[in-house]
């Protein structure tokens, strides 16, 4: 109550209208509102050259991955010591998980790169990278011909993959995520797993073709070499495509608050932030976390499917490699036709309910799966790859515009690569490993069921943690939309109230 006995001054309705427009004004000199000149209006021919770039990066990276994965036996006789099978095949397993140890060095090198230099640059370098690797493992002679020599020649080559392939997802998903409109992010993301299906079927394919044309003889002495070499002419395609392409608009604006900053404290902010390592581990370590989480959840299904089914099925069920390759393949293009309705579903219900669908999907339709795949005909077969399969589009169509949302602008491309390839190296690359071992100790082939259920899990747990971010701007960038009348709209929807 006031001294004089009148009432206090905030029930004075004229004073509570002073404070109002005072805290609007307040308001607006920190979030000043939006001008036409601050909108980004994306050009829908940059937009689909952008996504074609980095969905064809993708798709190399995945085809590299897969033609190792559908050839771990050949491998395994080819630059390994005869002897035990057993031993071989996870030799061969082992080589493959240890390209995804260098994954992140090469984040931590080429994601901070990419946010001090640019995301054009830094994509066009792992391309080349990558490219050289694997060409360079279908010239390496056998171990007869050469001994120790060629198993460490392997080694060497698959870690130049890997950590090339260490800028590669993260500046690929931050690339389309900051070129595309905001309502459209889940639409032209799930482009970059398509690229992923797609590099793994054209890998697949060509696998069973070479199986089906040829002996086992051929295959160890020539022919596995065939799908390594095509990487060569695919790499120099894809940077061309790369090389052809402008920065992305979100970059740009960053590089022009840098260059003509609002204040020297904004100016400060930004030098500090860009490519600063140390900034992102303390700055944004709950994000990180967050990520690393969901991408282990992510690539331990995503590798368990695509890169160790048709493992599981010859050697552990005993069924031939064509007819496991035959299988895979149909299940993958069967994907590649709904990822980007996925990607639609995403933009119009949000990442959260997507993701969700697919972490409880695989928890709850694991072992019904693989009691399918066990019964042993093609229809029950069929159906086992099918139910992961449809649990796992959920993640491949919605996860590429949900992970470049957890970061800011400055920091995007170099927290989304260390996050992701800190997960796949732990988690992603060695499932074929880890998931053979497990089989080989408890004698139990059900363990990828098993295995796929707790990474479910962590999954379902990291969905309900994170935030929702469909149809909104990304963190640090100003909105994107697609037309003029769209930029109109939002700066009349976000105009001040007028004062009386």
């Amino acid at each position: 109550m006031a001294a004089n006995g009148d009432e206090p001054e905030a029930a004075d309705p004229w004073a509570l209208k002073r404070h109002r427009a005072l805290f609007r004004a307040v308001q607006r000199r920190k979030n000043p509102p939006l001008r036409r000149t601050d909108i980004t209006i994306t050009d829908d021919a940059a937009v689909r050259r952008a996504v074609k770039a980095a969905a064809l990066g993708n798709a190399m990276e995945w085809f590299d991955f897969g033609i190792y994965s559908y050839l771990a036996v050949t491998i395994g006789h080819v630059f390994f010591p005869s002897g035990n099978g057993t031993i071989q095949l996870l030799s061969s397993f082992a080589t493959f998980a240890v390209s995804f140890l260098v994954r992140p060095i090469g984040g931590m090198v080429f994601g901070p790169m990419g946010d001090k230099i640019g995301r054009k640059k830094v994509l066009a370098l792992t391309m080349i990278l990558m490219a050289i690797g694997t060409f360079a493992i279908g010239l390496i002679p056998s171990y007869a011909t050469i001994g120790f020599w060629a198993p460490a020649l392997l080694i060497f080559f698959r870690l130049v993959q890997g950590f090339s392939t260490g800028g590669e997802y993260g500046g690929a998903s931050t690339f389309i995520a900051e070129y595309a409109p905001d309502k459209r992010r889940g639409f032209f993301g799930s482009f970059l797993e398509f690229g992923t299906l797609a590099g793994y079927t054209g890998a697949a394919g060509m696998v069973l073709v070479l199986t089906l044309l040829l002996d086992t003889h051929a295959m160890e002495s020539w022919a596995w070499r065939l799908p390594f070499l095509v990487a060569g002419p695919l790499g120099l395609v894809g940077l061309y495509l790369r090389l052809r392409l402008d920065e992305t608009p979100a970059f740009q604006n960053l590089e022009n608050q840098a260059t003509h900053p609002a204040s020297e404290g904004a100016s400060a902010v930004e030098t500090t932030a860009k490519g600063d390592l140390a900034h992102i581990f303390r700055s944004y370590w709950p994000s990180l976390i967050l990520c690393v989480c969901l991408v282990g959840a992510y690539n331990i299904t995503d590798y368990m499917l695509l890169s160790y089914m048709p493992t599981y099925l010859t050697d552990e069920l005993g069924y031939d490699d064509a007819h496991g390759l035959l299988i895979l393949v149909c299940t993958m293009v069967v994907l590649m036709l709904v990822v980007n309705q996925v990607g639609r579903l995403s933009d119009r219900f949000g990442r959260k309910p997507l993701l969700m669908t697919g972490m409880l999907g695989f928890f709850f339709l694991s072992i019904p799966a693989f009691m399918l795949l066990h019964l042993g005909s093609v229809p029950a077969v069929a159906g086992g790859c099918l139910l992961l399969g449809f649990s796992l589009v959920c993640l491949l169509g919605t996860m590429s515009a949900a992970l470049p949302a957890l970061f800011p602008t400055q920091v995007r491309y170099g927290s989304l690569s260390v996050g992701y390839n800190l997960s796949a190296s732990l988690f992603g690359g060695t499932t074929p490993l880890v998931v053979t071992a497990l089989i080989s100790v408890t004698g139990t082939d059900m363990m990828p069921a098993y295995y796929a259920m707790a990474a479910a899990l962590v999954g379902v747990v990291s969905v309900a943690c994170m935030k929702e971010t469909a149809r909104q701007p990304l963190d640090g960038s100003p909105p994107s939309v697609e037309t003029k009348e769209e930029a109109a709209q939002l700066v009349e929807a976000q105009a001040p109230e007028p004062r009386f």
